[in-house]
């Protein structure tokens, strides 16, 4: 999977840095950004400060994209985090995959707080939700 994420984060930055392909500067940072966010969700260090780092940038300058965007640095990644974690929790292939194993999975490596925010985000724990996907879809 992380290299179909990665190829897919090359073809978005080749497209985003054409000129004349419409976008301006802070919005094709702001895609570059989102795009080494999915690649590397599964590493617990990915923050702000790692990001702001890998792009070349001030974090203030990360904090500064964001800000047009109705999600800071650190809540897209928790909500793409959760996201991938409720697609492994439905999926019957994963099903032999631990629950705090999902979690680490996608850098949420600590399963009390990751059985917290994942309650928080859809209103059943992820045991739950694993039994009846289909439960919070109603």
């Amino acid at each position: 999977m992380n290299i179909v994420d990665l190829l897919s984060t090359l073809l978005a930055d080749e497209i985003y840095s054409r000129p004349g392909s419409g976008t301006d500067n802070h919005a094709r940072m702001l895609r570059r950004v989102q795009h080494h966010i999915e690649a590397n969700l599964a590493d617990p260090l990915l923050g702000p400060d790692a990001i702001a780092a890998a792009h070349h940038m001030a974090t203030r300058t990360l904090h500064k994209i964001f800000s047009a965007s109705s999600l800071t640095v650190a809540g897209w990644i928790r909500e793409r985090r959760l996201e991938a974690c409720r697609r492994d929790l439905a999926d019957p292939l994963c099903a032999h995959v631990g629950i705090g194993q999902i979690g680490v999975r996608w850098g949420l490596i600590d399963a009390a707080h990751f059985s917290r925010i994942f309650r928080a985000a859809f209103g059943a724990s992820p045991s739950n939700y694993r039994q009846d996907p289909g439960a919070l879809m109603r």
